[in-house]
């Protein structure tokens, strides 16, 4: 027995038997990968020749052609994957004598599964079929797939010392390595972790029959070209619904999106005609591809009706957190860049980010001081369990007493804005308690619901808007009945059901809002995300050493906010982008590089319907980053018809929808 204080495994497909030798769930699956040869090669027999020909890729036939040179006995080799019917390999059944070769990744291949994919690689690449087929070298392989394609880096949640480096294929070796080791010695890494992080998965999603569904559709997109930016998950929906699903699907739901297993509704179908009035000022996306898997028109219709009187917003997702001891202001306190204990006020909510050793942003979350030992953490669906492990892991390395109780699935949440959010509200209670001088902005306080039919419910409401319009978070029992009562007694009065994609985009960005993991991330401080506070608490916090340092000396880079000048650059129709694109200096023709290296890409767009216009946020270089700077972006350019000027509108802090955020504090 060796004694360690941190072991890692790096272990590949092994990794789920490895993981459970210490009660560690590892989610991945591995995947049969067929691997024909074929040679050898008689360019390469007898000289000195390394290489004679090129990878091939046949993204239309999932496959791939490699010369593996005189080294491995100049034979080419052809890779498939199959993307209809992948073959998952239970991990229990590696090394299965029946089925393995010469080595446990080495298994028996069945020429049939790959007949039809082989036949057509013989017609694109004749030259496999007359050197021959290597019955004896080929095999199928195996490759780690996850339930979202990514890697498993970072210590387990399950087991603090017990780290992983797996789902790792040759090529994201050396940097994948390169992350854990700095993630081990230094507690921070060069590039952001989330997409990596193994803390990102909730328990739920490392149950096996979740990772095996998953890993299945991941596996069948590794080689097939054109992944949608905005593809959802077939498998394993519904989770978690909401108090309110039931009338949601009723209403026509477009649930084409979840996130930490909880259906959200992009918009609702029954708005279609409700709302006919505002599509004439809405415009309509022809590509198909840029209005695939969202009702664009719908949730643009929703954002004007929310401005002009008063929408909400299912935002159950929610990861909650209570938090309680004699040591609980002192954990949020330190980890916290805005004052959360001291003075502050019973019944405030704080917004706040939490930093990582060199000032990068790590967390972006409210924190409500419920009492003076009492608070609530509300964070993003897909930050909540890296968030809930980065409190109990510094609670437990300072040795603090501070119990940390989840409460997601006991709390639903409803958002309520639009400029008749407080009359819609004011029919359940009395209107002097939601005023401006009873319910400030970011106060937070409980109420008594008088909803329709005499059913009365208690609510914990928040007065904090993340639409750029006011209204409330309310908080109440996530139970059917009470959720229910609420919602179809909000319907009565007129409030209109918006879906996530107003909330998480079209309203976010046209006030330039920023999200975690997209805006927001350890790789760029608080300072070049423009989210640093006027003055700098006195309590010490942690990151504050980098981040002193930060606001003294000039950024390398700031978040700014753009706008599309031309939608018709390529003069076929207007183009709406979608997913992350990469930013062009037309002075250089090339991507901005910043002095720390890291390019300027996309980190979020939508069209924004109450100031028409497309909107993209991203990071410039600082000396480019100006105010009526002209860029362009980069979107399906193939032949120098996809890129589309744009200028610089804000650079760090500002919004183009109500500058002045006075339709939020009424």
């Amino acid at each position: 027995i060796i004694k360690t204080e941190k072991v890692v495994i790096a272990s590949g497909i092994w990794g789920p038997l490895m993981g459970d030798m210490a009660g560690v769930p590892v989610p991945l699956m591995p995947v049969e990968h067929p691997l024909l040869f074929f040679g050898p090669l008689p360019e390469i027999q007898g000289t000195d020749e390394l290489l004679v020909y090129p990878l091939l890729r046949d993204q239309g036939n999932s496959a791939y052609v490699r010369d593996t040179g005189r080294l491995h006995g100049g034979m080419l080799e052809w890779g498939y994957y199959e993307d209809k019917e992948p073959r998952l390999v239970d991990p229990e059944d590696i090394g299965n004598p029946e089925k393995t070769m010469i080595s446990d990744s080495m298994r028996y291949l069945d020429l049939e599964e790959v007949a039809e994919p082989l036949e057509k690689a013989f017609e694109t690449t004749p030259i496999l079929n007359e050197l021959g087929w290597d019955e004896k070298s080929s095999f199928n392989g195996l490759l780690s797939v996850t339930p979202d394609a990514g890697s498993l880096i970072g210590e387990s949640p399950e087991v603090r010392g017990f780290w992983l480096c797996e789902a790792v294929w040759v090529k994201d070796g050396p940097g994948c390595a390169r992350l854990c080791a700095e993630s081990m010695m230094h507690g921070k890494t060069q590039v952001d972790m989330h997409a990596f992080d193994i803390a990102r998965f909730y328990p739920a999603q490392k149950e096996k029959e979740f990772v095996k569904t998953r890993s299945f559709e991941n596996a069948q997109t590794i080689y097939t070209p054109a992944v949608h930016p905005r593809e959802p998950y077939i498998s394993h929906r519904e989770l978690y619904v909401s108090p309110f699903y039931e009338r949601e699907k009723e209403l026509g739901g477009f649930f084409e999106n979840e996130v930490a297993g909880w259906e959200r509704a992009l918009a609702y179908k029954s708005n279609e005609q409700k709302l006919d009035k505002y599509l004439e000022e809405i415009p309509v996306r022809e590509n198909e591809w840029d209005r695939r898997h969202v009702p664009y028109e719908i949730a643009n219709a929703e954002h004007l009706a929310m401005s002009d009187s008063v929408g909400m917003i299912n935002l159950s997702h929610f990861p909650i957190m209570d938090i309680h001891g004699p040591d609980a202001e002192r954990m949020l306190e330190y980890l916290s860049i805005a004052k959360v204990g001291g003075n502050t006020p019973e019944g405030r909510m704080i917004y706040t980010n939490f930093l990582d050793e060199d000032g990068g942003v790590h967390a972006d979350l409210t924190i409500s001081r419920l009492g003076a030992d009492r608070y609530r953490v509300v964070t993003g669906g897909a930050d909540g369990n890296r968030d809930w492990v980065t409190l109990r892991n510094y609670r437990d390395d300072m040795g603090l007493n501070a119990d940390i109780n989840i409460r997601t699935h006991d709390i639903a949440t409803l958002g309520l804005w639009g400029p008749q959010a407080k009359n819609a509200l004011g029919n359940f209670v009395d209107p002097n308690e939601l005023t401006i001088e009873n319910f400030p902005f970011v106060a937070a306080k409980n109420l008594t619901l008088n909803l329709s039919g005499g059913k009365k419910i208690d609510v914990w409401a928040s007065r904090i808007s993340y639409v750029g319009e006011s209204g409330w978070e309310i908080y109440l029992n996530n139970d059917s009945e009470e959720g229910l009562a609420l919602y179809d007694s909000l319907l009565e009065v007129g409030v209109v059901p918006v879906g996530i994609e107003t909330y998480a985009n079209s309203r976010r960005l046209e006030k330039s809002f920023r999200l975690q993991g997209a805006d927001l991330e350890t790789e760029y401080n608080a300072c070049e995300s423009a989210i640093e506070r006027r003055l700098v608490k006195e309590a010490d916090f942690h990151g504050k050493a980098a981040h002193l340092v930060h606001r003294e000396e000039d950024p390398s880079a700031i978040l700014c906010t753009m706008t599309l000048d031309n939608l018709n650059a390529s003069g076929e129709g207007d183009r709406y982008p979608v997913g992350s694109s990469p930013i062009i200096d037309p002075d250089t023709g090339e991507v901005p590089v910043d002095s720390k290296g890291r390019r300027s890409y996309s980190t979020g767009m939508s069209y924004c319907p109450s100031i028409k216009k497309f909107v993209v946020m991203g990071y410039l270089p600082k000396d480019i980053a100006k105010q009526g700077k002209s860029l362009s972006l980069e979107y399906f350019n193939e032949d120098g018809d996809g890129v589309y000027p744009m200028t610089v509108q804000i650079v760090g802090k500002g919004s183009l929808y109500d500058p002045n955020n006075e339709r939020v504090r009424y």
